[in-house]
């Protein structure tokens, strides 16, 4: 792809040496696949494209919804969302942002193709946007959807444009939005660089220039963070967090994540690709059985897995979202570890000598996690299973698991913004018609949770939704294991001294969340 250059960028001039305290320097895990705000629903390319773009209203540290373009908004009736946008906001080429621009944007963004992981989850609902006003707008919607707004805060508004493709932004040419940044150039695979956008109607960030290295391996971003190479990286290793924390030359930033790391469960077919008995002949799927999917969970032990192999770096996990959140029960915490009524129960599914079964996972996509999969098998090997394990890069992985080929894999999601996000992807049955169990990977099914969701998710009423899905939610994990919760990852960021970082639930690494010390 032909490298970006624009002339505004060429004055910049991003000293090797960081002399100028206005250039931040970011050491990220990895870069965007694409510049296009709508090509992918994934945390990486949605934090990237927060520097350029803003959405109606966007979500804070804490995942709780501000103004944005939108400075304010009411519910007026179960299909009806009347938002005020901000009269100041103006995209950089100094083109306000006018209701046909939001129009525009929530039809194209569900609808971009060769969309790896499509937005049309956030605007499926939507059936309309009209103006009513001269800065009024209402957005109407095909029945009740209480997380509307929850869900566009991850949609990002471009100007209306004919014949808009993905490559247009990739190439920068339509890389014009509201937001805090400008681009300054990007290649894949390259450093993201951004300056600040003066057109921006909000806070200007502290930061003049950005430039986002990404650096895949743990340690080297930890190298470059120490020589001076970079001033801020992410996802730090638990051990070097410690050893940050201690140092005076460098400043630290964790915060609880809303990420539930998992094990998905093949409940779904007769046999299942890597269950067996131990002398290999093939064997009806025991993970189809409440209680050996019972058995499995309650045979790890979850708080050594948080002290030994993430270093303190994670909270146990009982519940499908962390404690506080929306939807979560205080009754849903971590089963206590119990290899012995693991046994028991294998045995009173017919399963008393056990079964082969593999666990699969990524080596490269969650902090330690190809540690995580080594300390599940060797959990399970104690209740009498013969498991083993394979893990892949984050590529292969999630195109295999995507494919169904596992029986049992660590997975991640992140629950936006209520414990209801989780039960619609991950638990409700495979359905392509309500869009509903998109990451079901372990193809669960159960008709009284499904309906149970369904509720849950046309309720506008707060403390109504919020019942039903913790009955759904104790319906999957209590008495079905519908899947094995383990833990919730911390966040974390190290910094040089004189940089301050707030540090997010989301796991989003955002120059205008970086300031200075004054």
């Amino acid at each position: 792809m032909k490298r970006l250059l624009l002339a505004a960028f060429t004055a910049l001039a991003f000293p090797a040496a960081a002399q100028d305290r206005a250039e931040l320097r970011i050491g990220v895990e990895a870069g965007p696949t694409s510049l296009d705000p709508h090509y992918a629903s994934l945390i990486t390319n949605i934090a990237f494209a927060r520097h350029v773009f803003q959405p109606l209203a966007e979500q804070d540290a804490r995942q709780v919804l501000r103004p944005a373009i939108a400075k304010s908004w009411r519910v007026v009736d179960d299909t009806t969302w009347e938002l005020e946008l901000n009269p100041a906001a103006r995209f950089s080429d100094g083109r306000p942002v006018t209701v046909d621009d939001i129009a525009f944007t929530i039809q194209r963004a569900g609808d971009v193709p060769n969309s790896p992981s499509s937005f049309r989850y956030a605007t499926r609902p939507v059936a309309a946007v009209e103006s009513v006003g001269p800065h009024t707008i209402r957005i109407r919607t095909h029945g009740p959807f209480p997380l509307l707004l929850n869900q566009l805060a991850l949609v990002m508004i471009v100007p209306k444009r004919d014949g808009l493709t993905t490559a247009m932004f990739n190439d920068g040419s339509a890389m014009i939005g509201s937001g805090p940044y400008r681009l300054a150039s990007w290649q894949p695979g390259q450093p993201v660089r951004y300056a600040r956008n003066d057109a921006f109607a909000g806070t200007p960030p502290a930061f003049g220039t950005v430039e986002f290295r990404p650096i895949g391996n743990a340690g080297a971003r930890v190298a470059a963070l120490r020589s001076g190479d970079v001033d801020l990286i992410e996802i730090v290793p638990p051990d070097q967090f410690a050893r940050f924390k201690t140092d005076t030359h460098f400043a630290t930033a964790e915060s609880p994540s809303n990420r539930l790391i998992f094990l998905t469960l093949d409940s779904g077919r007769e046999e299942s690709p890597f269950i067996r008995v131990p002398d290999g002949a093939p064997l009806r799927n025991p993970l189809r059985d409440a209680r050996v999917r019972r058995a499995l969970s309650i045979a790890i032990n979850r708080e050594a897995l948080v002290t030994r192999t993430m270093q303190g770096q994670a909270v146990a996990a009982g519940d499908l979202g962390p404690q506080g959140y929306f939807g979560t029960s205080p009754d849903l915490t971590p089963p206590p570890y119990d290899p012995e009524a693991a046994r028991r129960l294998l045995a009173e599914a017919g399963f008393p000598r056990g079964f082969a079964v593999q666990v699969n996972g990524p080596n490269d996509r969650y902090v330690n996690d190809e540690q995580v999969v080594q300390a599940i098998a060797q959990f399970w090997t104690r209740i009498g299973l013969q498991a083993t394990v394979e893990v892949k890069p984050r590529g292969v992985w999630l195109t295999e698991a995507a494919q169904l080929r596992y029986s049992v894999n660590l997975a991640g999601f992140s629950p936006n913004p209520e414990v209801l996000g989780m039960l619609e992807t991950q638990v409700h049955s495979w359905d392509t018609a309500l869009g509903l169990g998109t990451a079901n990977r372990g193809r669960f099914s159960n008709p009284e949770i499904d309906a149970l969701i369904q509720r849950a998710r046309t309720t506008m009423d707060n403390a109504e939704r919020e019942r039903l899905t913790q009955e759904a939610t104790r319906r999957a994990l209590r008495d079905e294991t519908s899947l094995i919760p383990l833990y919730f990852q911390v966040n974390s960021w190290a910094m040089r001294q004189g940089v301050t970082y707030e540090a997010r639930t989301d796991e989003m690494t955002l120059a205008f969340s970086a300031g200075r010390v004054r």
